[in-house]
């Protein structure tokens, strides 16, 4: 019995050398992610099957309860009884493929036992498509677990060897000399099958762990290049962008060369092949127009598929990765390999991830940008509804003042002049220095209080050390001529709007106030920032004012406005600021 358990061990180690292998084809993924059709049933069936009968043909037979001195089985007489390890690629085709891939590789390995003869051959052929369907059939309690672990498979595999003594006995119930078989054969096949089952398992799960290993190693490679090259990806120019992209690749991936290219022509390249892979050389690979046109990575194994019309090429092998942005300007990114047997799984899994995302930030990049111009336009025309509203109101002015005082007049025109010129200036900008802005309400006072002199008076408090801080322009202007134009609208004597400006940590915190009629309760009410269609209201002026404060430079920009006590109102607001 000692000997026999040897045996079988050393022939198992045979059999577990060639499951090695099988864990490395690439179809048995599938069988791993149970994600195969019919036509993948039947050959991961005929695969196992296979394997069974290999576990047959090295087997071990008995002829008088001794060992017959054979290393492959081939034939068995009937006087002689055939050991068989076929139970053990059984057993993993229904575990890992259910049960019609355990009864498809029991019924092959069945078929052969049966075949081959000797005494029990019945007994050999049923075991293995019951103990296939049965271990399909269990498979099912643990289709939770990816693979089942080597514990359970061990428990799992005392059950088959102990299954097929059963059906021995029972095939010769009367025979002495089968009962002293099974007894002889029982214990050593229990152990060799149930720890080969379990070993088996062990080194799928290995397999299994290598294979996610190298996809999370491709992937953080494939997270880390994108990022590295969103700077290139940024540029405007097309061949800076290559020149980039092609340096970043070769630089941090093991290739032996990088050429980036659109749709005609090669736009960088990088690496060995440099004398005739060059800028501006045509692309004439079949393969870049099928990628092109596919949207599908493309992989190149031969020298046929590359089709450099260069005699000395060095390159046997390319993978073909096409991206695209947004304004459906298509590019390919070319990995040049010296041997086919250089691309594996993770550099095809690597060249796939990296392609996504650069697309993905071609398509976030060009995003952006429309989004800024988009933002930039809006702003724009909110400046263009104000700049005419204060025009057409210093125009009217200015032509009142002509009959009554015509040197007030001029005095306003040229004031008027410098204001335009100073606010044509603002309009080219998003955000100007807090001082600017100063500068463009004093020219504004210069202009009401050439108009209102008698009746208005306008304050101006600025910080101490704030002027560099950042606002959007013309923004203190037209809450000064909100006050005016709504809040001192029926005061004829003693107006005044006073702009105070205090640092406060961080920000610096602006409010324009005046002393007249303050805002309508019921608007206040509301939110107070509106776009109103009511010309009696400052809705759309203060409305205007905040969409931009906010816009530019956050939530925490936005307007408030409160009416003070007694009489008069107050609108605030903060930006930030740091030394």
């Amino acid at each position: 019995m000692k000997y026999l358990t040897m045996i079988l061990f050393e022939r198992l180690g045979l059999l577990l050398v060639l499951a090695f292998v099988l864990t490395r084809i690439p179809g048995f993924r599938s069988l791993l992610d149970r994600e195969f059709g019919k036509k993948m049933t039947l050959v991961h069936a005929g695969m196992f099957g296979l394997f069974g009968v290999a576990g047959t043909i090295t087997g071990v037979v008995l002829e008088d309860g001794e060992i017959a001195s054979r290393m492959l089985v081939w034939s068995v007489s009937d006087d002689q009884l055939i050991v068989s390890s076929s139970l053990v690629a059984i057993v993993i085709a229904g575990l890992l493929g259910g049960p019609v891939v355990g009864l498809g590789a029991g019924v092959i390995a069945g078929g052969h036992l049966f075949y081959l003869g000797g005494i029990g051959f019945i007994a050999n052929s049923l075991v293995n498509p019951i103990t296939g369907f049965l271990a399909g059939w269990t498979a099912r309690f643990f289709s939770n677990e990816r693979v089942i672990s080597p514990l359970k498979a061990l428990f799992i595999g005392v059950f088959p060897p102990v299954l097929h003594m059963h059906l021995l006995l029972i095939a010769e119930p009367e025979s002495s000399s089968m009962i002293a078989m099974v007894n002889t054969v029982g214990l050593p096949l229990v152990l060799s099958n149930s720890i080969a089952i379990a070993i088996f398992t062990t080194m799928i799960g290995m397999a299994l762990r290598e294979q996610e290993n190298e996809a999370a190693l491709a992937a953080r490679k494939a997270f880390t290049i994108a990022e590295e090259a969103l700077p290139f990806l940024k540029k405007d120019s097309a061949r800076e962008m290559a020149a980039g992209i092609a340096n970043l690749l070769y630089d941090r991936l093991e290739l032996a060369a990088v050429s980036v290219t659109n749709e005609r022509e090669i736009l960088a390249h990088r690496g060995m092949g440099a004398d005739h892979h060059q800028q501006g050389s045509p692309v004439i690979t079949p393969l870049s127009d099928d990628a092109i046109q596919s949207g599908q990575m493309k992989v190149a194994y031969s020298r046929s598929d590359i089709q450099c019309p260069h005699a000395k090429c060095p390159f046997e092998s390319a993978i073909i990765i096409p991206f695209m942005d947004t304004s459906e300007s298509p590019g390919l990114i070319k990995f040049y390999f010296r041997k086919a047997q250089h691309i594996r799984p993770v550099e095809l899994m690597l060249a796939q991830g990296l392609g996504q995302l650069i697309s993905n930030q071609l398509h976030s990049i060009a995003a952006e940008k429309l989004k800024s111009h988009i933002r930039d336009a809006e702003l724009r025309n909110l400046q263009a509804q104000i700049n005419p509203h204060f025009l057409f109101n210093t125009l009217h002015m200015i032509a009142a003042l002509f009959r009554k005082d015509p040197e007030k007049a001029r005095q306003m025109t040229v004031s008027l002049a410098h204001y335009m010129r100073f606010n044509i200036g603002l309009v080219s900008s998003s955000l100007v220095h807090l001082e600017k802005e100063v500068q463009h309400v004093k020219a504004y006072m210069a202009i009401i209080q050439t108009r209102f002199s008698n009746r208005l008076h306008i304050n101006v408090i600025e910080p101490v050390g704030g002027s560099q801080a950042l606002i959007p322009p013309s923004t203190i202007q037209p809450l000064v001529e909100n006050s005016i134009q709504h809040g001192l609208k029926n005061v004829t004597d003693g107006g005044e709007v006073n702009v105070v400006m205090e640092k406060k940590d961080s920000c610096i915190r602006i409010a324009v106030r005046d002393n007249g009629c303050g805002f309508d309760e019921h608007w206040l009410a509301k939110g107070g920032i509106a776009k109103s269609t009511d010309q009696q209201q400052s809705g759309a002026g203060l409305f205007n004012v905040n969409q931009r404060l906010v816009s530019l430079l956050g939530e925490s920009a936005h307007l408030n406005i409160c009416n003070l006590p007694g009489r008069g109102s107050e609108v605030t607001f903060t930006i930030p600021y740091n030394e």
